[in-house]
């Protein structure tokens, strides 16, 4: 990684500092790590806005219920750009480009990003919501909303009933997690993300004889 990306990161670090463990730091640091090896199997894909992208896509959070969710990508990459333009070392022409990544990388905005640095950077993003830190990150913020783990008269959502996953948190795993290997771009991330799928089926399994 270029020193001005180590000097970014380690801002990131202090600026995330107070962050839920779902978007902490170590979230960056993984995402970072999926983002760099997805890289270097797509060719063309330019791995300075990538990395930037990674580091800065969630320096805002808003909680879930929060009518600023929608907002976070937008107000992160607008704080992005502020942060990139303070380094020379950084090219300017590359820095509207890392904040149209971070635009478009959220799962809530239900955008498929334009450049191919866009895609890596959602691909990377929501392959930590899935396999064993997916499921640990989806049980840390239902924990923090005070959910209840699942619904006791169908815990695996197998009736026609609408999924709650603001009341239940196993209900956020149906509607997202295991979904999501579905809208993955990269051929580097569809099989990550078959991988870890199967790993949270495996979990589902194991938990339906725990507690059924």
């Amino acid at each position: 990684m270029a020193i001005n990306l180590e000097q970014i990161m380690r801002r990131v670090e202090l600026l995330l500092r107070n962050q839920s463990p779902a978007h902490d730091f170590q979230h960056i640091v993984r995402v970072c790590r999926n983002a760099e090896m997805i890289c270097k199997k797509e060719e063309g894909a330019d791995s300075d806005i990538v990395l930037a992208a990674a580091l800065l896509h969630d320096l805002v959070v808003y909680p879930k219920r929060s009518n600023k969710t929608l907002n976070s990508a937008d107000d992160s990459a607008e704080i992005a750009q502020k942060i990139l333009s303070q380094y020379n070392s950084y090219p300017t022409e590359k820095i509207e480009k890392v904040a149209d990544a971070i635009r478009t990388h959220s799962y809530s905005k239900k955008i498929t990003p334009a450049s191919l640095e866009g895609k890596i950077l959602q691909d990377a993003d929501r392959l930590d919501a899935i396999g064993a830190i997916g499921i640990a990150r989806t049980f840390s913020v239902g924990g923090s909303e005070n959910r209840s783990l699942y619904n006791p008269a169908d815990p695996f959502c197998e009736t026609d009933r609408e999924l709650n996953d603001a009341q239940w948190t196993l209900d956020h795993v149906k509607k997202k997690l295991l979904i999501l290997k579905n809208t993955m771009h990269t051929k580097t991330a569809k099989e990550i993300a078959e991988q870890r799928t199967t790993f949270i089926e495996l979990f589902l399994n194991q938990l339906r004889r725990e507690i059924l």
